[in-house]
């Protein structure tokens, strides 16, 4: 097998292993559009690296975990409602992530890999990142788990029971940026979120418990990526999008199944 597919296979895979617990919480606590938004984000911190000459994967990273903190100070304030000020931030972060490329007219930037990935051009490099930051993320959310199902089903309880729920809402927030960065070379800006969403939703399904939901999510992942990567290759479609098709269709598959009580 050549080395660009094995590369392409790893990274798939090991974001897959993360998005799968994450998107749990991101279906339960109907986080969607905050994914969309730190999404365009990324985009955004693309634009800012290549303007600034700095590592992409420094800037793809910060700039999210910087918006995830400012949705956070910006919810607690209470200017606007939420889903106000994530459609003002996703779409401003996006149009000026695609602005500061087109002003950049000695350097030439892929828009379709940015958009929709390309899995396909991993490096081992990348390898290294998507893998060390996945390892970050596994043990947060291990770590935090029980508290983070605790502010999913109750925060109020939660408080009573000791959980510092701002806190513990904020490393969410954080952690999701994390993996957003991760996915954006697997499959683009516009598609990072249904990478989250489709598994998670497909395993709630299929399961009776939030731990069975996480695990079976991550095969459901997993299982797509191996599947978006051979459509991709026997039919010559992009990578990203292929995955996202095959996740949809596992989903798909699922509603032949009634869903447990």
């Amino acid at each position: 097998m050549a080395d660009f597919l094995i590369y392409a296979l790893l990274a798939g895979l090991g974001v897959a292993l993360v998005a799968g617990p994450l998107g749990c919480f991101v279906v339960w606590r109907r986080m969607a559009y905050f994914g969309d938004t730190l999404a365009h984000s990324a985009l955004l911190g693309v634009s800012l690296g290549v303007m600034l000459d700095i590592n992409l994967n420094i800037t793809v990273t910060a700039v999210p975990l910087v918006m995830a903190l400012g949705l956070v100070y910006l919810e607690q304030r209470g200017f606007l409602a939420l889903d106000t000020v994530l459609g003002i931030l996703s779409h401003s972060a996006l149009a000026a992530g695609l602005v500061i490329i087109s002003l950049l007219p000695d350097v030439r930037v892929d828009l379709m890999s940015l958009l929709f990935g390309d899995l396909l051009a991993v490096t081992k490099n990348d390898l290294w990142v998507i893998y060390g930051l996945s390892a970050v993320v596994l043990t947060l959310l291990t770590l935090l788990w029980q508290q983070l199902i605790n502010i999913t089903v109750d925060p109020e309880l939660a408080t009573v029971e000791g959980t510092n729920v701002a806190l513990v809402r904020t490393a969410l927030m954080l952690i999701t940026a994390l993996v957003i960065a991760l996915a954006m070379k697997v499959v683009g800006v516009l598609l990072i979120t249904a990478l989250l969403i489709i598994p998670a939703a497909t395993a709630r399904r299929l399961t009776k418990t939030p731990e069975q939901m996480a695990v079976m999510a991550s095969i459901i992942a997993m299982l797509t990526v191996v599947m978006g990567l051979v459509m991709s290759w026997y039919s010559d479609a992009p990578a990203g999008p292929s995955v996202v098709i095959c996740a949809a269709f596992l989903f798909s598959v699922s509603l032949c199944r009634r869903q447990r009580t």
